[in-house]
């Protein structure tokens, strides 16, 4: 599952829907919702998104520590795909 935050207090990009729309199409769930700062110790991995940040793992927040894990490297490498150039055949 991917819990994201509700849209209410940050910019909700296209980044930010790219991002669910292609963890979707992997058929990971994601849930939008308010999530509160005690609960960060019960993630396993974390990442943030966004025009120039694209997909980025997040290490640390406090005393709580992530490992990109394999929904975040997932994201990352479909985001690139997404959104770098194809090669034009010779």
């Amino acid at each position: 599952k991917l819990h994201t935050p509700t849209p209410d207090c940050f910019l909700d990009g296209i980044t930010r829907r790219t991002v669910i729309e292609l963890a979707r199409r992997r058929g990971i769930e994601v849930i939008e919702r308010a999530i509160m700062p005690g609960e960060l110790a019960l993630f396993s991995e974390m990442f943030i998104c966004g025009t120039a940040a694209e997909v980025t793992p997040v290490s640390e927040i406090g005393p709580y520590r992530f490992t990109p894990g394999t929904i975040t490297q997932t994201l990352m490498n479909d985001y690139s795909a997404e959104v770098q150039p194809k090669a034009k055949a010779a």
